[in-house]
C-alpha cells in the first residue's frame, strides 16, 4: 500500500498545491528554463497550480499524452507522484483540470479574434481557424478526445465543467451568427441551431485532423467549412 502523501500546510500560498515538494536529496529539483516558468523554483516550496497545468500541458505537447504520468509530472515539477495525487485525486482529474487551464487561453484569444475589427464573415472565420487542430497530434485536440473518452464514467461535476467548456465555444459562435444575420451578412438562419450543427461539424473534421486521418488535412478542412459557410450562409 502507497504511503498516503503529508497533509498540506496550515497556511499555503493561495495559488500553491498543497503539500511541500520532496526532500531535495532524494528528488534533486529539475532545471526549469528561466522563459517557462520564469526561472528555476526556491527548493522546498510548492509550485503555483498554472505551473503544473503548464507542464503537463508542455508534456503533451512534446512527448505525447502516453508520456504523461504522475510519476513524470512529478519530476517535471520537482513534487512526488503522491503530492499530485494528493492535490488532484487521479489522473482524470489532473487532465480535465490542464484542459480547463488550456480552454482559458483560448477563451481569451477568442475574445481577442470575436471583438476585432471586420466583418462578422471575417470573425467567423477566425473563430473556424481558431477551433481547427493544427495538425495531427495537436496538443490541446489530443487532450480533448482523452478527457471525453474518459468521461464515459464521469461524475456530475466533471460533466458538468465539460459542458461549461462546450458551451463557452457555443455561445461565442451563436452571437457572431446572430450578429451576422442583424446585419444583414448572413442569410436568416436561427443561430442557434445552426450553430450547433456547425459545431458538430467542426468537431468531426477536427478529430479527423487530430488523429492523422489521410485526406484530412487542416488545409483541406478549412477548405471544406468555407465552402458549407457560404452554400448555408450567402
Amino acid at each position: 500500500m502507497t504511503t498516503p502523501p503529508p497533509p498540506p500546510p496550515r497556511n499555503p500560498s493561495p495559488d500553491a498545491i498543497p503539500g511541500t515538494a520532496p526532500d531535495a536529496s532524494e528528488h534533486p529539483s529539475p532545471d526549469v528554463p528561466p522563459d517557462r516558468r520564469g526561472g528555476a523554483r526556491r527548493r522546498g516550496s510548492a509550485p503555483p497550480r498554472e505551473d503544473v497545468l503548464e507542464a503537463a500541458m508542455g508534456m503533451i505537447a512534446e512527448r505525447g499524452l502516453e508520456k504523461l504520468t504522475m510519476a513524470a509530472l512529478g519530476r517535471e515539477v520537482g513534487m512526488s507522484s503522491g503530492h499530485l495525487l494528493y492535490y488532484f485525486r487521479s489522473k482524470d482529474e489532473l487532465l480535465l483540470r490542464t484542459l480547463e487551464w488550456s480552454e482559458g487561453r483560448l477563451g481569451a484569444e477568442r475574445a481577442r479574434l470575436l471583438t476585432r475589427p471586420g466583418t462578422v464573415r471575417e470573425r467567423l472565420a477566425a473563430y473556424v481557424d481558431l477551433y481547427v487542430p493544427d495538425g495531427h497530434r495537436d496538443p490541446h485536440w489530443t487532450l480533448w478526445l482523452e478527457v471525453w473518452n474518459r468521461s464515459q464514467n464521469a461524475d456530475d461535476d466533471a460533466r458538468d465543467r465539460q459542458a461549461a467548456i462546450e458551451g463557452a465555444w457555443h455561445r461565442d459562435l451563436v452571437a457572431l451568427l446572430a450578429e451576422g444575420v442583424s446585419k444583414g451578412e448572413f442569410r436568416a438562419v436561427d443561430p442557434d441551431r445552426f450553430g450547433a450543427r456547425l459545431r458538430a461539424l467542426l468537431d468531426g473534421f477536427s478529430i479527423h485532423v487530430a488523429i492523422g486521418l489521410r485526406g484530412t488535412d487542416r488545409a483541406r478542412i478549412l477548405a471544406h467549412v468555407r465552402e458549407f459557410l457560404d452554400e448555408s450562409l450567402g
